[in-house]
């Protein structure tokens, strides 16, 4: 019998640590991307970009999960090979760019709380796209897109059902070895389309909390690194004046497209052609899939 979406989202969800192993959820959300991505190349981009995405993410998560519980973090960094108080203020720098203000702004108590917010927001966004998102790849690929097509409701037709059915439909193309650059251009197109539906229906609402200072540090923290030297950086893009005074912003629909549409999508395409076996790329997806 048919998996409906609802059983799809449940059964993906006892395969995660509970909501409060918060950097151990992020990595099988990660290996999760890394594995679907690993099993079908060919059809999901979308896929092998995420998992880079919620890798980074996982670092801001790291210092979420040590300001929650800072005495557990404490006790168990050395046996579990968590992060040290120190690790974790390196890590902050390197993921905001070193701004100057991240640790004086990290000793208020009360900026702490605030911060604590923002990140709350980032672990809700990671755990709300794979929910939304991760469902309809896995049943794709145990069922195809006729099972998936039953279990899109209306929110998901527009980009999200029809997403799956260009990638489909340039599947079948390639099956039939019939106009295989059409094809993979429809392939592509799909996979913006997931993409735009992860933008607009589920990570905007989390922006929209986002704090004015969060949102300046996760506009410098939204770096991108395929491997290889091939990265894409919102603050390198927009340009570090007008990301540090917020004229830019990550969190800002507009300015965000834009980025992944000029600078995210052809860094992530001249990263994924060199997808092979031993790439670079194949190797640093095969770590992240192998992630508890």
């Amino acid at each position: 019998m048919a998996r409906s979406k609802e059983e799809w989202i449940e059964l993906l969800e006892h395969r995660l640590p509970p909501l409060d192993k918060i950097a151990d959820r992020n990595r099988a959300i990660t290996a999760h991307y890394a594995r679907w991505y690993l099993e079908k190349p060919e059809l999901f981009k979308w896929s092998g970009m995420a998992a880079f995405a919620s890798r980074q993410v996982g670092v801001a998560l790291g210092v979420c999960e040590l300001l929650h519980a800072p005495e557990h973090r404490e006790n168990t960094d050395e046996q579990e090979g968590g992060l040290s108080s120190f690790d974790a203020g390196k890590l902050l720098q390197n993921t905001f760019n070193n701004l100057l203000f991240i640790p004086s702004f990290m000793h208020s108590v009360a900026a702490q709380q605030f911060f604590l917010a923002d990140l709350d927001q980032l672990r809700l966004g990671n755990n709300n796209i794979f929910a939304d998102i991760g469902w309809a790849h896995a049943l794709f690929l145990e069922s195809g897109f006729g099972a998936l097509e039953k279990c899109c409701g209306l929110k998901e037709q527009e980009f999200l059902f029809e997403g799956f059915r260009l990638i489909d439909e340039g599947d079948q193309l390639i099956r039939r070895g019939v106009d295989e650059e059409r094809a993979h251009a429809l392939i592509w197109e799909g996979n913006v389309l997931l993409l735009r539906h992860e933008q607009i229906s589920t990570l905007q609402p989390i922006f929209d909390a986002i704090s004015q200072q969060g949102r300046i540090l996760i506009s410098f923290g939204s770096e991108l690194d395929f491997s290889g030297g091939v990265r894409a950086s919102f603050s390198t893009y927009s340009g570090y004046f007008e990301t540090l005074t917020g004229m830019k912003s990550v969190t800002d629909s507009r300015h965000r497209w834009q980025w992944i549409e000029h600078d995210v999508l052809p860094a992530w395409k001249r990263m994924e052609c060199t997808f092979c076996e031993g790439s670079p790329l194949k190797r640093e997806l095969e770590v992240f899939a192998a992630m508890p």
